[in-house]
């Protein structure tokens, strides 16, 4: 099969079927990009290869300021009982 008449065919799918296919395609090819930068794979690592590609897109979106946990806690503290 061409790569034209694959087009042609993905192009009467339903739109929700479509929608896979795109995301199957993007996940793929991101896959097939991001392979050489990985060294090993870590325990951290594997669970989230498990998420939906749409979610694993978020990860990483927002990022919370380096903070020391423990001095914005003390502070609160003494906020609170002075």
């Amino acid at each position: 099969m061409t790569w034209q008449e694959l087009q042609s065919q993905a192009l009467h799918l339903p739109i929700d079927q479509r929608w896979y296919l795109v995301q199957a395609l993007l996940a793929s090819i991101q896959q097939e990009t991001h392979q050489p930068q990985m060294t090993a794979p870590s325990s951290k690592t594997e669970p989230i290869s498990n998420l939906d590609s749409w979610t694993q897109r978020l990860i990483g979106v927002i990022q919370l300021p380096p903070e020391d946990n423990t001095n914005s806690y003390v502070d609160y503290l003494e906020e609170k009982y002075s």
